[in-house]
């Protein structure tokens, strides 16, 4: 178990860095872009910024739900009688 949960966890940290990777590329290569306003005024900066948040509280969501302590074989949430 400790290994699926350690293999989930790689996993989406290799998403976020994917998604973080991009942030900082576009600003090193690209910072004009960031410039740019397509949401009422709101500049892609901070929009992609605040994606990141957003999708770090997602997939940490995400983690808590598929390395559920529960899905261990043994454990149990009733009260055996």
């Amino acid at each position: 178990m400790q290994t699926r949960n350690a293999r989930m966890g790689l996993v989406l940290f290799a998403v976020y860095l994917v998604l973080y990777g991009g942030f900082v590329l576009i600003n090193t290569f690209s910072p004009e872009s960031m410039e740019a306003t397509p949401i009422a005024g709101i500049n892609v900066a901070i929009l992609y910024g605040f994606g990141l948040i957003i999708a770090a509280f997602i997939m940490a969501l995400l983690y808590g739900v598929l390395c559920d302590s529960n899905d261990e074989p043994g454990s149990s949430t009733e009260d055996d009688q």
